[in-house]
């Protein structure tokens, strides 16, 4: 019972310093992102992407860049394109540089898996968004685009026709930046249940879950010469586990690092981290939007161009010799959290911020709420739960007095 107790109680230290480690990061993210979706117009977006081409891609891929990288948030921008006349490839890279490709995911990357992955899920980003083309090129039917965008465009409800401010107008102006802070307090509120059920998650397994149940699911793990069956196994088994934990892009990055820290090989963390987009709740979200059929058939895709992207991106870095090692990223519950350093000073400018922003939205508009969809309501309680497990961990050495 005792050994129980004490686990609990570093499963939750570990969660909550994993939280203070990735704070500063999620907010210069959301700051940035923010930022962008406020003083970057989206006026052209509809007008550019009807015709499958290098352009209208391109501008896909470059919109989902700028646009959030919340996987909810992403799906309904991706179904508004393309019920409003996008190509069913410009819509989907859209939807995949939305979710891989931006500046937050690649900062919390940064601070718990290192340079390889950021490259690899901003490299492999771009690698999934040419496969899809490849695939849906030759796959999709004409028949099921027109019925799924026939089935998007009946969830339209009136268009707000008002034409935004100059950006330069806007980015000196008090209310651009009192829309700043409304993004910025809207960003929270779409992740927070994911990030606070991952980074629980991955407290809890740093702290219960022993290396050998890691070297179980994911044939191989552990081993210095894994074999290219191993390998795809690891990037097979990856989306499996991401679809029972359905923890959103953001909150699956410290389980991420405690997968790797027990041995899951690079492609595996990879084709893990890629694979938000094949979780239940989205998979039930595209069903709505396009019918089961379309949401199956681009699970389907997104799975195959996952896993291979996962590989060949695996192969890329171990020939050129930089394949990264678990013991470049540490033990998660062996890491020291809480120092006078730079994350101190950063987290508290970003308190500070985020303090502000909170205030002033209340001020305005009141806070945002409503749990609309059953996938939310359980998420939301799902959070509560977790949260009343790290209070009680937290304080059990006070109980325990």
């Amino acid at each position: 019972m005792q050994t129980f107790l004490d686990n609990w109680h570093q499963a939750a230290v570990t969660t909550v310093g994993l939280f203070w480690m990735a704070f500063w990061a999620f907010g210069l993210g959301y700051l940035v992102s923010s930022m962008i979706q406020v003083f970057v117009t989206r006026s052209r977006m509809q007008r550019s992407m009807g015709e499958t081409g290098l352009s209208s891609v391109g501008l896909g891929s470059f919109f989902g860049f700028v646009s959030s990288s919340c996987s909810f948030a992403a799906l309904a921008t991706t179904r508004s394109l393309f019920a409003k006349g996008a190509g069913l490839i410009p819509s989907l890279a859209f939807l995949l540089a939305s979710t891989n490709l931006v500046v937050e995911l690649g900062i919390v990357i940064a601070v718990f898996l290192g340079w390889q992955f950021v490259v690899g899920e901003y490299a492999g980003g771009v690698l999934l968004i040419l496969l899809m083309w490849f695939v849906v090129r030759l796959t999709a039917s004409p028949r099921l685009v027109s019925s799924a965008r026939q089935n998007a465009r009946s969830l339209d409800d009136a268009d707000e026709s008002s034409s935004p401010p100059d950006w330069r107008e806007l980015i000196r102006s008090r209310e651009g930046w009192r829309r700043v802070s409304d993004r910025y307090v809207m960003e929270w509120q779409m992740v927070w249940k994911d990030v606070t059920i991952g980074f629980t998650a991955a407290g809890a397994i740093a702290a219960f879950v022993p290396r050998t149940f890691f070297e179980t699911l994911f044939i191989g793990s552990g081993t210095s010469d894994t074999s290219f069956t191993e390998i795809l196994l690891q990037a097979l088994v990856a989306p499996v586990a991401a679809f029972f934990t359905f923890i959103g892009s953001m909150g699956n990055i410290p389980l991420a690092a405690v997968l790797f820290e027990n041995g899951v090989s690079y492609a595996g963390i990879l084709a893990f981290m890629f694979s938000d987009l094949v979780v239940l709740p989205v998979l039930r979200i595209q069903a709505r939007y396009y019918g089961w059929k379309m949401a199956l058939y681009i699970a389907g895709v997104f799975l195959v161009i996952l896993i291979t992207s996962a590989v060949l991106m695996h192969y890329a870095f171990a020939a050129t010799g930089n394949l990264p090692s678990p013991d470049s990223v540490g033990r998660i519950s062996e890491r020291s959290f809480f120092a006078v350093d730079y994350t101190l000073f950063l987290n508290a400018i970003f308190l500070v911020v985020s303090g502000v922003f909170v205030v002033w939205r209340w001020r305005v508009k009141g806070l945002p709420g409503g749990q609309g969809r059953m996938s939310d309501r359980i998420l939301f309680w799902l959070a509560l739960i977790a949260f009343g497990w790290l209070f009680l961990g937290l304080l059990l050495p006070t109980i325990a007095l």
